[in-house]
């Protein structure tokens, strides 16, 4: 008697939150208590709300309530701990609301700590008893405690769900499989399990190794980010070296220059100097030598002008007289021009060199792996509408359908077209191809070609066939066989002959296919490789008799 007061004293000492003895309690002032740090807990996730509650009895605070401990509860706690007693073991704690009640329990209910499938109810540690000790109990099934029991009955009858509908694909009880779904391929639920949990195994494993793939994946591209950003920072530490060099390399030649300007400047001025020096006495003896004329030119005595007149009337030439007359001096302004020239030369080189440098784009070619279509339906989810353009188009075709079909001029309607830029009897599309692609070609006749080239096919003046370059790849429908040409390589094709040929273009992935189109699709050639710009579509047509046509898959 005395022990189930205890029990009693401990249950009203609890915290209904952590279901354990109260630490630090606090009583709120609808009169429940709570450990200090639990109830904190609870209102620091109302806070938002602005309005917090007691989680047992759901009335509502505002302000938040200031919380001070209960010293009186604090003792009680005290005292039972004393007696050696501590919180009920986790098992038969009470079930909150983020646990599994037990279903037989009165009152306030013990944590579930299983369910049985088999009487639909979930039962505390002492109510589940029964079912270990009792023969009857043996075939029941006991699970975790779940709160889903309810979905295992059958709505309709009330019937314990035990079998499933494989044709169906649900679970049902016996008295649908004899009603609703009688005839149907049925099975026991307990025998489908089995066989998912086999696919589920083989679905884990997968996963397991799609993984462990990814995983590799990302290790690669954080070798890649390591890669690139060293090949980053070498770029700029060489690059900066290079300009460095050419900056000083530049300073020095203009010291060069202003050296070489400034001794020019000295030995000019200093000649110049020089011959003004002579000028400037030869003014001083013109100017003495007139005086003395002047003063002859006064004097009286006739033979005295005579005898002195021949010796002062006697000029003599200057050395320098030729220099008096000198020509327009450019002085430094060539080299001005010189400076300036070297100037725009050094802007258009430096200019090219960063027009290089923006066009080289280093690219990181890594792509997550995307399934290829395999069914003509997946196919013709990337079609694209593709139309010939008159301007490459030789000038022995003749183009119609809205310029997607082509065929051979005969020689009386032999077009003279002076913009036709590829060989006499292709043509190029209209448009430019990226990403993912799918086109079809209706044929007929002896010699047709089907490809897939470069952009640069459009150019003027360039003829060449698709087989005889590296940056066109194409299938030739020849008399009863295929030929795959590429770079003046001829190989041929095994396949079933059919009007209508397939073209899938993967851009990223660097994949071009080529497939014979009838009832099936079957691969007649594959072609792996990197693209560097954009591509477009070829038609050929070699023979009088022959056509070649876009068809329109929308």
């Amino acid at each position: 008697m005395a022990q189930r007061e205890i029990q009693m004293d401990q249950e009203k000492l609890c915290c209904s939150i952590c279901l354990d003895l109260l630490k630090d309690p606090v009583t709120i002032p609808c009169g429940h208590s709570y450990c200090m740090s639990c109830i904190k807990s609870h209102w620091d996730e109302e806070d938002q709300k602005q309005i917090h509650s007691c989680p047992q009895c759901r009335h509502t605070f505002m302000p938040r309530p200031a919380l001070v401990k209960n010293t009186m509860f604090a003792d009680l706690v005290e005292k039972l701990k004393k007696t050696g007693l501590q919180a009920a073991p986790a098992d038969h704690c009470y079930a909150g609301p983020e646990n599994v009640a037990c279903d037989v329990c009165t009152g306030r209910k013990l944590k579930a700590v299983k369910s049985c499938l088999q009487c639909l109810v979930s039962y505390c540690e002492q109510h589940l008893q029964p079912h270990y000790e009792y023969p009857v109990f043996e075939k029941h099934k006991l699970v975790g405690p779940s709160k889903k029991l309810q979905e295992n009955i059958c709505t309709r009858h009330n019937k314990v769900i035990k079998i499933f509908c494989r044709t169906d694909q649900q679970c049902v009880c016996y008295l649908c499989s004899m009603d609703e779904h009688k005839g149907h391929d049925t099975i026991s639920a307990a025998a489908e399990r089995t066989e998912r949990q086999k696919e589920l195994r083989v679905s884990r494993q997968k996963i397991h190794q799609r993984i462990q793939n990814r995983e590799k994946d990302v290790t690669v591209l954080q070798q890649e980010v390591e890669a690139i950003n060293h090949s980053a920072d070498k770029a700029v530490r060489d690059s900066e070296k290079i300009f460095t060099d050419l900056i000083r390399l530049i300073e020095k030649r203009s010291s060069d220059v202003k050296q070489h300007i400034r001794s020019q400047q000295k030995t000019k001025v200093r000649q110049v100097k020089e011959l003004q020096e002579k000028l400037q006495q030869e003014i001083t003896d013109l100017r003495r030598k007139d005086t003395e004329l002047e003063k002859l030119s006064h004097t009286e005595d006739h033979t005295q002008f005579l005898q002195s007149y021949p010796s002062l009337s006697h000029l003599t030439d200057s050395k320098d007289s030729s220099r008096i007359n000198i020509r327009p001096v450019r002085h430094f302004e060539d080299v001005t021009a010189a400076v300036s020239e070297a100037r725009d030369k050094l802007q258009d080189f430096v200019s090219d060199v960063w027009t290089k440098i923006s066009l080289t784009k280093t690219e990181v070619d890594v792509l997550l792996a995307q399934p290829q279509p395999k069914t003509r339906a997946e196919f013709l989810q990337y079609s694209r509408q593709i139309t010939l353009d008159p301007n490459t188009a030789g000038s022995s075709l003749e183009l119609s359908e809205g310029n997607r079909r082509a065929t051979v001029t005969p020689f009386h309607l032999k077009k003279q077209n002076s913009q036709s830029n590829v060989y006499s009897l292709q043509v190029l599309s209209r448009e430019s191809l990226t990403g993912r692609c799918y086109w079809e070609v209706e044929w007929s006749g002896h010699r047709v070609s089907v490809a897939v080239t470069s952009a640069h096919m459009r150019e003027p003046l360039y003829e060449t066939r698709f087989e005889n370059n590296d940056t066109s790849w194409a299938v030739y429908c020849l008399d009863g066989f295929y030929e795959f040409r590429h770079n003046s390589i001829i190989t041929p094709i095994s396949g079933p002959q059919s009007s209508r040929v397939g073209v899938y273009l993967d851009h990223p992935a660097g994949i071009v296919s080529f497939y014979s189109v009838s009832d099936t699709m079957t691969l007649l050639h594959r072609v792996q490789t990197t693209f560097t710009q954009p591509l477009c579509a070829g038609l050929g047509v070699y023979h009088y008799h022959s056509s070649a046509e876009l068809c329109d898959l929308k």
